[in-house]
């Protein structure tokens, strides 16, 4: 696809339960095609002015630059984090079979 319109989502989870909830309710929700959760990763960030060390999920979602908006915001609403990362990075290619698989399972923008 030249023109990719494809939005890989990075975030985090502080458990399993969490992120299963928060993925298959943007699934649901149709603004992502696909979330891959990653347990068992360690975290260290500053929070509040202090170090801190946790275990989260990883969690990766696919989507596109249409939904981006509303994936966002519903991210925040649900997500037990005051700040929950959000992070969107472009797709340099997807296969046109990924794409439009991807295309037909996000609700219409």
């Amino acid at each position: 696809m030249t023109d990719c319109f494809v939005r890989v989502v990075l975030s985090t989870a502080p458990t399993q339960e969490a992120a299963e909830y928060l993925a298959e309710t943007l699934v649901s929700e149709g603004l992502a095609a696909c979330v891959n959760l990653f347990p068992g990763i360690k975290s260290i960030y500053r929070w509040q002015g202090e170090l801190c060390r946790d275990n989260e999920v990883y969690i990766v979602m696919k989507s596109d630059a249409a939904h981006l908006p509303q994936l966002e915001a519903r991210l925040r609403e649900l997500h037990p984090y005051q700040v929950p990362a959000f992070v969107a990075l472009p797709a340099s290619h997807v296969s046109d079979n990924y794409g439009q698989w991807l295309h037909d399972n996000l609700k219409n923008a």
